[in-house]
């Protein structure tokens, strides 16, 4: 099976540009790149499907380009929003991209020149507008960019002029690097194909000359939430922002309906291994579902630290009382109120909830419990003596939290 074949068996190709891509991938002669806007320190589970792509490429003897949007994080892409992005400054990217490349290293190899890092701050931000206008400006139809997916969503609430410059600067990136790297194919997730296009388009236009873009498809959980994000926050690959066991947590979860597809797209399982699994029903899925969860926490955090995930979370589902490796929040004093905490306030400590409104409705609705037993009600509380022993918060059917003081 050539690695296309393999792409399209594991379901990652969208739509291609030109047929051209599967002799360059195929034989190992595709420079490609893929974007990293970086707009907070940590990469997420959302940005899984780029890199274990990239690493499938480069192990076939293709060379990646990770491009950190030093420059586009300065505008913001609209792709997928309904608002506009927090504008950030120089230093906090910097500091994000730096954060990146170590988590990158983990799946890239960027030794002796198999792979570069690159930010596009050190070309978009010495750009003269006017200059950049009459270099580019005319390979770009607004009535195309108009009906362009990216732009869909924030049209309906009113698109900013900052914004609508996203397309041109994601296009010109590739037309820079095209010129000075010899990149020469460019991948990202199906909602970036009108910003795909519009630089392989600029590059046939002012080069004459042939590039490439392929999409892959976007992985949406069962609740047709992008990956990468559960109850409203974000997956982390950093682990002191979702620790091993909670990143651990989050694949075990999945829903039924998602979890093969995860590990046909995720997964470096041999595909002759999962089309055996893919035939598996009922109980056998939760097998499937520890499988997922244990291969992508090793990627991640490693096999020891995977191997105790597992450990803790095979413990709480069997009941047993090994909570060694669960997530935790250590109060202190000054959290206590005349020696004792609320538990909509310490739900909300814990991360639990984003606010005591959500708080009390997870107990109200009987979703809280606590060392075992139901909270009885929103005025309930924990003293000074009980937390100093630890106790054990359970939200809903499957998150668990440790508290002490």
């Amino acid at each position: 099976m050539t690695l296309y074949e393999e792409l399209k068996a594991r379901g990652l190709v969208a739509q291609i540009t030109d047929e051209e891509i599967i002799d360059l991938i195929n034989n190992g002669k595709a420079t490609f790149y893929i974007g990293f806007d970086c707009t907070a320190d940590s990469l997420t589970a959302g940005h899984f499907m780029a890199l274990t792509l990239m690493k499938r490429l480069q192990m076939a003897g293709n060379k990646p380009i990770a491009l950190i949007g030093g420059g586009t994080t300065m505008i913001g892409d609209p792709s997928g929003r309904t608002d506009m992005r927090k504008m950030l400054t120089k230093e906090d990217i910097a500091h994000n991209a730096a954060c990146f490349k170590k988590q990158m290293e983990k799946f890239i190899d960027f030794s002796d020149g198999k792979a570069l890092m690159l930010n596009n701050a050190d070309w978009l931000l010495n750009l003269n507008y006017v200059e950049l206008l009459r270099d580019v400006g005319a390979c770009f139809s607004v009535n195309n960019m108009l009906r362009a997916k990216c732009y869909e969503q924030r049209m309906e609430k009113g698109l900013s002029f900052l914004e609508f410059n996203y397309m041109i600067m994601q296009s010109y990136d590739f037309y820079y690097m095209f010129q000075h790297y010899g990149c020469n194919m460019q991948f990202g997730g199906d909602d970036q194909w009108s910003n795909m296009l519009g630089g392989t388009e600029l590059i046939r236009r002012k080069l004459g000359k042939d590039a490439y873009a392929m999409t892959i498809t976007l992985l949406t959980d069962s609740q047709g939430k992008k990956m990468g994000k559960t109850a409203g926050n974000a997956v982390w690959l950093d682990p002191n922002k979702t620790s091993p066991f909670e990143f651990y947590q989050y694949w075990r979860n999945v829903g039924d309906a998602d979890v093969m597809k995860c590990i046909r797209m995720l997964t470096f399982l041999p595909l002759e291994q999962i089309d055996e699994m893919s035939t598996w029903k009922d109980e056998r899925l939760n097998e499937a579902k520890e499988i997922l969860a244990y291969e992508l926490t090793s990627m991640v955090h490693g096999k020891e630290e995977a191997e105790k995930a597992q450990k803790a979370a095979r413990a709480l589902f069997s009941g047993a009382a090994d909570t060694e490796h669960m997530p935790a929040t250590q109060l202190t004093e000054a959290d206590l109120t005349d020696g004792s905490i609320g538990i909509l306030t310490l739900m909300v400590k814990a991360g639990l909830a984003a606010s005591n409104g959500e708080a009390r409705r997870l107990v109200v609705q009987g979703g809280v419990l606590v060392d075992g037993e139901k909270v009885a009600a929103p005025t309930v509380s924990f003293t000074a003596d009980q937390l100093t022993k630890g106790i054990v918060i359970k939200k809903g059917k499957k998150v668990y939290h440790k508290v002490t003081l």
